[in-house]
């Protein structure tokens, strides 16, 4: 014959059997109503303690308060600068886009006035120029310079 285990009430024993006796709950919360909890003269002074509040508690609660909105103010304040000077950034990203457009539009428009031919035509003939010979231009190489200077030979 196998025995059970239960574990019943508030006793925790042990029963053992096939079944646990019958519990009358009624009686039970009877006996826990009239039951008079004492608490320590430690705990009653935690909870008043609890309850109370010191003038240099409210203070530095009041200083941290303080701090804290502060900080949230010049955030606040901090991401609408950003904003508006992002808003500005595009403003002038704009009109320097239609400034390089104009400036695009009006150099193509001079260069397609200008005539190769008559200022060609212009310089040799009015002028008297001439196409360079041979001897007279000079060929140099640079070695990591970025201008030359002219260097006149007595």
């Amino acid at each position: 014959m196998a025995r059970d285990r239960r574990m019943t009430g508030r006793n925790n024993q042990y029963v053992y059997g096939s079944a646990a006796p019958k519990v009358d709950i009624r009686r039970e919360m009877e006996d826990d109503s009239r039951r008079v909890y004492r608490t320590s003269q430690q705990a009653k002074k935690n909870r008043e303690n609890m309850h109370s509040m010191s003038p240099a508690y409210v203070l530095v609660t009041l200083l941290c308060l303080g701090v804290t909105m502060g900080v949230i103010i010049w955030y606040v304040n901090l991401q609408a600068e950003v904003v508006n000077n992002v808003t500005e950034i595009n403003v002038l990203e704009s009109r320097l886009n239609t400034m390089r457009q104009q400036n695009d539009e009006e150099k193509l428009r001079i260069d397609n006035s200008i005539d190769l031919e008559e200022i060609k035509r212009i310089a040799i003939g009015e002028l008297g120029m001439t196409y360079p010979e041979e001897g007279q231009i000079i060929t140099y190489t640079s070695v990591g310079a970025d201008y030359m200077r002219k260097v006149v030979e007595d």
